[in-house]
C-alpha cells in the first residue's frame, strides 16, 4: 500500500473528484497542503488577493458549466472567517464549493494559539458539513463525504479544516482504487407526475415557475421541451433566468418585486395556477403572499423536501430533483398528447406575449450624465446570446435584470439569497477561470466594485480577460431608494471632490487610475453616444492584453429603478416614464406595440 502524506492523500483525492482549479491564499498552517499541491501537479491555482474573493471565485466557477466544483483555500484564522461570507452565498444559492483552511495543531487548537478559532463551529450554520479533522487517517473519508454531500440532493458548500500536524502525518493509500461515493437524489414517481400534470391540465391559465434548481440540475432543455409540449408560459425567477431563451414564444417575462418585468407581473397575476420547479419562493419574487398566491393553486417540485411548504404551503407538493421530475413531466406529457389530452394554450400564451409587446420600460435616454437605462441598451446591442453575464446586487443589478437579454442557461450568474457587495469582481474572474472562451461581462455599481477591487491584479497577473460594466453615480443608490421610506438621505453618499483628478467634479474615487494600477485597462464614458464605442473598444483591449478591461459609466446622481414600495407585485412603482413609442426601447425582445 502507498503511503503519502494527509496533505498529499487530500490532493490526489481532489484530482479523482474531478477537481482541476483551486483558488487561495497560501499561510503557514495550510503549506503542507500546497506544497501537496505542487508536488502532485494537475490543478491549477489561482492566487487571489483576499481569501473572500477566493471563495466568491470559486462560487463563480462553480456556476458556469455543469458538474463544476469550485475549491477555495486558505490559511487558519482569519483566512476561514474571511470565506464565511462566500460560504453563505453559496449555501444561499445553493452552490457546491468546497473551503480548505489550515489549522493550528491539534495539541494546541484548544489552547488559543496564534490563529487558532474553531472554524468548523462557524462555518457549520452556513455549510452542509464543517469539520475539523483530527485523525489523519481519517482524510480520505471526510474527503470523500465532502464531494457526496456537495453533490447530493440540495448542492451546497463544504469547509474542511486541517491542523497543520495532521496534514504533514502520513497514512496508507492508495490513489488507483479511489471512487467517488454515488450521489443521492430524491426523484419524483409515476403518480406524483400524473397528480401533477392533471392539476396544470385542469388549469385555464397555468404558468410554470423555473427556479435555479432546473439551471443546477442541468434540466433547461427538459424544462422548454415540457412548456413546449403543454403549451404553457414559463416564468424564470432570477436565479432561473436563462432557462430558456428570452425571445421565446413561452417566455412570459420574470416576476418580483424588483427584477421583474412589467409584462411578467401582469401575466403572473392574471394566471389561475402555478407549478414551480427547482425555485425556493424568495421574497423578492413573491412579495406580500396573499397577493401572490389568491386565486391560484400552486404545485411545488424541490430536491429539498423541507423547502416544500417553508414559505407557503402548496396544494401539492413533490420533493424530487428537477432533472428526475421533468424526464417524468415530458414523458407523461408526450403520452397525454398523443392521446389528445392536452389542452390548447395558444391563446393564453400568445395573450402573454402581448403583454410583453405593450408594457415596456424605456431604455433610450440622450441625457448627461446619462441615464442607467442607456447603459443596458447598449449592452443589448453590444453583447450577444453567448455573453456571460455576472452581478452582484444594488441598482445596477435590479436594472440589469428588468432591462438585459439573457438566452441560454448558465449566463446570468448572480449572488441571490446572500447579495454580499463586491462579489461580482472575484465571481467573474472565477467565471472567466472556468470557461476562458467566453464573452464574460460583469455589471456592478461603484460601492460594489470598491469593495473587492484589489482581485482585478489577479487577473493581470494570471491573464484573465473580461469587461466590467461600472456604472457610477458615487451613492449607494439602493439604500439611498430604500431610505425613501424613512424620509431621509443620510450616509449613502459618496461624493467628494479628488484632490488628484479634479475633473471628475463631485465623483470621488478615480475608478480609471486604480484599475489602471492595478494593471488593468479601463475606459470612462461620460456621453451616451459614446457607450456603444466604448464597449467595443473593451472587447479588442480585453483580446488583446487579456486582461479586465473597466468600463467605467458615469451616471446621473439620481435615478430610482422600478420597484415596488409596498411588497405587493401588484403594486409596482414606475418612477420614470415608460415607453410610449418603438424608439423609446429599441432593443426590447418585441417591438413596442403602440
Amino acid at each position: 500500500m502507498a503511503r503519502m502524506t494527509a496533505a498529499r492523500t487530500a490532493v490526489e483525492i481532489l484530482k479523482r473528484e474531478g477537481v482541476t482549479d483551486a483558488f487561495g491564499v497560501p499561510g503557514a498552517a495550510i503549506n503542507p497542503f500546497y506544497a501537496a499541491l505542487k508536488d502532485s501537479g494537475g490543478i491549477t491555482h489561482t492566487l487571489a488577493r483576499h481569501v473572500e474573493g477566493a471563495s466568491h471565485m470559486a462560487e463563480g466557477y462553480t456556476r458556469t458549466r455543469p458538474g463544476n466544483i469550485g475549491v477555495c483555500v486558505g490559511t487558519s484564522g482569519p483566512a476561514g472567517t474571511d470565506m464565511i461570507t462566500g460560504l453563505y452565498s453559496a449555501t444561499g444559492d445553493s452552490v457546491p464549493i468546497l473551503c480548505i483552511t489550515g489549522q493550528a495543531p491539534t495539541a494546541v487548537i484548544h489552547k488559543e494559539d496564534f490563529q487558532a478559532v474553531d472554524i468548523a463551529a462557524i462555518a457549520r450554520p452556513v455549510t452542509k458539513m464543517a469539520v475539523t479533522v483530527l485523525e489523519a487517517a481519517q482524510v480520505p473519508g471526510v474527503f470523500q463525504q465532502a464531494f457526496h454531500l456537495m453533490r447530493s440532493g440540495r448542492p451546497g458548500p463544504v469547509l474542511i479544516d486541517l491542523p497543520i500536524d495532521v496534514q504533514q502525518t502520513e497514512i496508507a493509500f492508495d490513489p488507483g482504487t479511489y471512487e467517488p461515493l454515488p450521489v443521492h437524489k430524491p426523484a419524483a414517481s409515476r403518480a406524483q407526475i400524473e397528480k401533477a400534470l392533471g392539476m396544470l391540465n385542469a388549469a385555464e391559465r397555468p404558468l410554470i415557475v423555473a427556479g435555479g434548481g432546473v439551471i443546477n440540475a442541468d434540466a433547461s432543455e427538459l424544462l422548454v421541451q415540457f412548456a413546449e409540449l403543454t403549451g404553457t408560459p414559463v416564468v424564470p425567477t432570477l436565479m432561473g433566468w436563462g432557462v430558456l431563451p428570452d425571445d421565446h414564444e413561452l417566455n412570459a417575462g420574470m416576476v418580483g418585486l424588483q427584477t421583474s418585468h412589467r409584462h411578467g407581473n401582469a401575466t403572473f397575476l392574471e394566471a389561475d395556477f402555478v407549478l414551480g420547479i427547482g425555485n425556493r419562493w424568495a421574497n423578492r419574487h413573491t412579495g406580500r403572499l396573499d397577493v401572490y398566491t389568491a386565486g391560484r393553486t400552486f404545485v411545488h417540485v424541490d430536491i429539498e423536501p423541507t423547502q416544500i411548504g417553508r414559505i407557503f404551503a402548496p396544494d401539492y407538493g413533490i420533493a424530487s430533483d428537477a432533472r428526475a421530475a421533468l424526464e417524468l413531466f415530458v414523458r407523461v406529457a408526450k403520452e397525454h398528447g398523443a392521446e389528445g389530452g392536452l389542452p390548447d394554450r395558444s391563446a393564453w400564451a400568445a395573450a402573454a406575449q402581448e403583454k410583453r409587446a405593450t408594457l415596456q420600460r424605456r431604455t433610450h435616454f440622450d441625457d448627461i450624465p446619462i441615464k442607467p437605462q442607456r447603459v443596458y441598451e447598449e449592452m443589448n446591442r453590444a453583447f450577444g446570446p453567448e455573453t456571460r453575464y455576472v452581478s452582484a446586487i444594488g441598482l445596477s443589478q435590479i436594472a440589469g435584470a428588468q432591462m438585459l437579454h439573457v438566452h441560454r442557461p448558465r449566463h446570468w450568474i448572480n449572488c441571490g439569497q446572500a447579495g454580499p457587495l463586491g462579489w461580482t469582481v472575484p465571481a467573474a474572474l472565477g467565471v472567466a477561470r472556468a470557461d476562458p472562451g467566453a464573452q464574460v461581462v460583469a455589471l456592478s455599481g461603484d460601492y460594489d466594485f470598491q469593495f473587492m477591487l484589489e482581485e482585478l491584479a489577479v487577473g493581470a497577473q494570471h491573464k484573465i480577460p473580461y469587461i466590467h460594466v461600472l456604472v457610477n453615480n458615487s451613492y449607494l443608490g439602493l439604500i439611498r431608494q430604500a431610505q425613501r421610506a424613512f424620509d431621509i438621505d443620510f450616509q449613502v453618499s459618496l461624493e467628494f471632490e479628488n484632490i488628484n483628478a479634479p475633473e471628475l467634479g463631485v465623483y470621488g474615487v478615480d475608478h480609471v487610475r486604480v484599475t489602471e494600477g492595478l494593471g488593468c485597462k479601463a475606459i470612462r464614458v461620460t456621453d451616451p453616444g459614446e457607450l456603444g464605442p466604448a464597449l467595443e473598444r473593451a472587447k479588442e483591449l480585453a483580446a488583446e492584453h487579456r486582461v479586465p478591461v473597466v468600463v467605467e459609466v458615469i451616471l446621473e446622481r439620481v435615478t430610482d429603478i422600478a420597484m415596488s414600495t409596498t411588497n405587493d407585485i401588484s403594486d409596482v412603482v414606475e418612477f420614470e416614464e415608460t415607453a410610449t413609442e418603438p424608439w423609446h426601447a429599441p432593443t426590447s425582445i418585441r417591438t413596442l406595440k403602440v
